[in-house]
């Protein structure tokens, strides 16, 4: 089993930013593959970006709504995943859950994802 705890949500003005940490513990070593999700009130879970601990490679969601704003990152030797959240909108208001994998691909289904975390709330006030 791998543990996930998110920290670091909190509420924000617009334009501000936000650095999420996801420390994982446990059986670590079966999980190649980090990635951090969002749920906004009344929609879906959505994948944010993932990355590979093994050499850092990352991957960001396909819309512009995150790309060239959120930056995802690790700390091998601490057992960390970050979300460094800048120029943030009311839009990205969300509960943010950080996942792991064991399988190497960086993939963006909740579904390819074994290990969850409980989730951290942040909230863009305009």
């Amino acid at each position: 089993q791998v543990q996930l705890v998110e920290s670091g949500g909190g509420l924000v003005q617009a334009g501000g930013s936000l650095r999420l940490s996801c420390a994982a513990s446990g059986r670590t070593f079966s999980s190649n593959v980090m990635a951090w999700f969002r749920q906004a009130p009344g929609k879906e879970r959505e994948f944010v970006a993932a990355i590979r601990w093994s050499d850092g490679t990352t991957h960001y969601a396909d819309s512009d709504s995150v790309k060239g704003r959120f930056t995802i990152s690790r700390d091998n030797a601490k057992n960390t995943v970050y979300l460094q959240m800048n120029s943030l909108k009311p839009e990205d208001t969300a509960v943010y859950y950080c996942a792991a994998r064991g399988g190497y691909n960086l993939a963006s289904t909740e579904s390819q994802y074994e290990y969850w975390g409980q989730g951290t709330q942040v909230t863009v006030s305009s």
